[in-house]
């Protein structure tokens, strides 16, 4: 029977620690003032992130901008460097043309002065 009453034991200790355990208890006297200082320091943490991360994603808009702004130059430079070489290739034909229409007039008048 030894063993049932070790066991009783345990148990009447058991249910000692778990009264004592749940007995009521005041709260700290700065209980009130330590949570509310966690919890502003939370919100300012949290509002450190956010000011951090409204700063990350406006840079990232302002270098898409800068960027694209970059390209649209040097793709309007591309295309008007690719309009002024059309141009100067359309007047060196036209040139050509009439230097040629020249030469054709120049060969009838000398083979007339002769």
């Amino acid at each position: 029977m030894e063993p049932e009453k070790d066991n009783v034991d345990a148990i009447d200790d058991f249910e000692l620690e778990l009264r004592a355990a749940m007995r009521r208890k005041s709260a700290p006297p700065n209980l009130k003032r330590a949570v509310m200082e966690r919890r502003r320091q939370a919100r300012a943490e949290q509002h450190h992130r956010m000011v951090w991360f409204e700063r990350m994603a406006a840079s990232l808009v302002l270098a898409g901008v800068v960027g694209g702004a970059l390209y649209w130059r040097h793709a309007d430079e591309q295309r008007r460097g690719e309009e002024a070489k059309r141009k100067v290739f359309t007047a060196l034909r036209i040139t050509n043309h009439a230097l040629e229409a020249m030469r054709v007039q120049l060969q009838e008048h000398n083979r007339d002065a002769q």
